[in-house]
């Protein structure tokens, strides 16, 4: 993990709000001024418990085709209405779900431009709907109490899947009095972790990368810091960036690291953007930590037990695979990380139980799985485009007999980007 004054592209000019295409109503903890493009395009994979896109033969007399999605029943995505561009946006249709604004300043790299940049690709948001009856929300007391933080040390915050969002993230830290009214560190010596996945599908992950990379450097000057993990998306970035089309054994037939960047939502833009310091940064992040008693991780998965039998083996050894650049060695790496859904069935809690028992702590806080998948639910709207506003998640999801707390709020679907204080309350 790196600390420092790494900032890059901070303090550029005035927001410009340009339209955005969105297949759900703009909740209104979201409706601060928008300097965002239209959304990215993202894939129905093969599986959703492994979303790596899987190789498909090509036909007599064709060439090879890239790693394509499997035939899934596709829903035709819903679109909200453009929002108009300039201007102050609406007032929130509720004052409890009014939050304060998104500095004038931007706190990232947005583009200024009224137009979208070269290659920036509309999101499908048609993702599996994944109906289940026996996952139920379970209060907190049913965990064990976790261990008070160390004398000295501010209260602790996680942050759930970024994905490119940015206007939704400084609005959601704001709300949580992390950062001021210019987007800049306000939490004195606070703690706050993200778990992963800041790029691809929405449209500014570089401007996120950075943000985290000053804040991490204005936490450290005020006696609080703010870190991150290593999700699937950054491993899948720093492929794309060093391997581009180089062959790699899948497990499935032949694919790529750049094939299956655009299948899951690569932006252009992002990488047309994407500089050495970013690289360095990411490549650096832990897979998995423990703060007062919670294990904190991106994926929903055991995977992480093939990695090593303590946290610091696991991390070295995701970094020691990183710095070997082999592609196929990190092409595994990315490959295990995409697998979820393991906390969730009737096994989930023996599963949580062995992660537990390896690496400490008394629960698991992941992201990776959006909390929509988990609970069965998705958006809608109906014919006439009038909608629920509301979002589906209003919070972090406990389950796995109180053992797993699932932060994915679903921000690139009908959810909301989630910064919560640990331990829960309540």
């Amino acid at each position: 993990m790196v600390e420092g004054s790494m900032t890059q592209g901070a303090g550029q000019g005035p927001v410009v709000r340009t339209a955005t295409l969105r297949d759900f109503r703009v909740p209104p903890y979201a409706q601060v001024p928008v300097q965002s493009q239209s959304s990215s395009h993202e894939y129905v994979l093969a599986h959703p418990e492994d979303s790596v896109p899987q190789a498909v033969p090509p036909r007599v007399g064709e060439p090879a085709a890239q790693p394509a999605p499997a035939a899934e029943p596709e829903t035709p995505p819903r679109t909200a209405p453009e929002a108009e561009p300039g201007g102050d946006q609406a007032a929130p249709v509720r004052a409890e779900d009014s939050v304060p604004q998104a500095p004038p300043v931007h706190p990232g790299n947005a583009f200024p431009d009224d137009e979208p940049p070269e290659g920036y690709t509309p999101t499908e948001r048609d993702l599996p709907v994944i109906n289940r009856g026996d996952t139920v929300q379970v209060t907190v007391a049913a965990a064990e109490q976790p261990e008070p933080a160390a004398e000295g040390l501010g209260p602790l915050y996680v942050v759930g899947d970024v994905h490119g969002y940015l206007e939704e993230l400084v609005a959601a830290l704001t709300a949580q009095g992390l950062v001021d009214a210019e987007g800049h560190w306000s939490a004195g010596n606070t703690r706050l972790w993200f778990l992963g996945d800041f790029t691809d599908r929405g449209p500014d992950g570089i401007g996120v990368i950075d943000l985290v990379m000053r804040l991490s450097a204005e936490a450290a000057a005020a006696g609080g810091y703010c870190k991150a993990l290593m999700g699937n998306h950054e491993l899948l970035l720093i492929g794309a960036k060093r391997f581009g089309d180089t062959p790699v054994n899948s497990g499935a037939g032949t694919a790529t690291f750049q094939a299956a960047w655009l299948l899951n939502g690569g932006q252009k833009s992002d990488m047309d953007r994407l500089q050495d310091v970013h690289l360095q940064w990411m490549s650096r992040l832990d897979a998995v930590v423990e703060e007062d008693g919670h294990l904190l991780m991106h994926s929903d998965t055991t995977a992480y037990l093939d990695y090593g039998t303590t946290i610091e083996d696991v991390n070295d050894k995701v970094h020691e695979i990183i710095n070997r650049n082999d592609a196929d060695e990190c092409w595994d790496l990315f490959r295990k990380f995409t697998k979820r859904f393991a906390f969730r069935d009737d096994d989930g809690p023996q599963a949580v139980r062995e992660l537990l028992a390896t690496y400490g702590g008394g629960r698991v806080v992941h992201g990776h799985s959006p909390i929509p998948y988990l609970l069965g639910e998705v958006g809608t709207e109906d014919a006439d485009g009038e909608g629920n506003s509301e979002p589906l998640v209003e919070g972090p999801h406990v389950y796995a007999d109180g053992l797993a707390i699932a932060m994915d709020g679903g921000v690139t679907m009908a959810g909301k980007l989630l910064v919560a204080e640990l331990p829960l309350q309540g």
